[in-house]
């Protein structure tokens, strides 16, 4: 006989869903209520992701990037940030829940699965003070599992946060723009040539992607999109 030890591990320690406590679907930590209350992110400017009004036409852009284009191609961020998936990240970030990170990582993959193939996945980096301080990189939970799920490449570490920015809450969009402005720089190896995509837990200005952007951009990437779990609304905390 042979045993599948994750049906073996599901049967003794089933799933149960991280907001409720009710019991989990297909083996992951958030019950099909919980996850039909999460809010979609649609619709969304089809370059940044920024929430749009009910109206706006799908492939609409925002003002910002119809003005002032970004360096990155597109930003995928299929639900916003808003409670319940709120609870999610900061149970992941500041707790250190890692069932938390599985399942952001799990939706993420889900909404990304009929993207086109990047040739490399980055997370977004932590400066080494925040990381010591942390623990651990969020960004890096939800890209090994995101490879994992789709079979792709991460580069763990080498595009590397070289500045110890101030936190990015509560600033203007212009002081978050000041404030990550040549924080990144690439050290890997060799030059992130191809579609790089940026894994990130949540977008709030854009102002962080772009930044990283082109510094892979700089480094020989041919193209950078992020893929996040979360888009913050206009005018939210954060």
């Amino acid at each position: 006989m042979v045993y599948n030890w994750s049906t073996i591990i599901q049967a003794v320690l089933p799933a149960h869903c991280l907001l409720c406590g009710a019991r989990g679907a297909q083996g992951r930590d958030i019950c099909p209520a919980c996850n039909g209350r999460l809010a979609r992110n649609h619709p969304c400017c089809a370059r940044c992701a920024l929430p749009l009004s009910l109206e706006a036409p799908v492939g609409a852009l925002c003002g910002r990037c119809r003005v002032r284009p970004p360096e990155y191609g597109r930003i995928v961020a299929p639900l916003r940030y808003t409670p319940p998936l709120s609870y999610l990240v900061t149970d992941l970030k500041y707790r250190g829940r890692l069932s938390a990170g599985r399942v952001l990582a799990d939706l993420l993959a889900d909404a990304v699965a009929a993207e086109p193939v990047p040739d490399l996945l980055v997370p977004m980096p932590l400066h080494t003070g925040r990381l010591a301080e942390r623990g651990f990189n969020q960004a890096t939970e939800l890209a090994r599992t995101t490879a994992d799920r789709l079979g792709l490449t991460v580069a763990h570490g080498s595009l590397e946060r070289r500045q110890a920015t101030s936190a990015q809450a509560g600033l203007t969009r212009r002081e978050r723009e000041v404030n990550v402005r040549g924080a990144f720089a690439w050290r890997g190896r060799k030059a992130p040539g191809g579609r790089v995509v940026v894994i990130d837990d949540v977008v709030t200005t854009s102002s962080t992607a772009a930044a990283a952007a082109a510094a892979l951009l700089d480094a020989g990437a041919s193209s950078v999109d992020i893929w996040a779990v979360a888009r913050t609304p206009p005018g939210a905390p954060g």
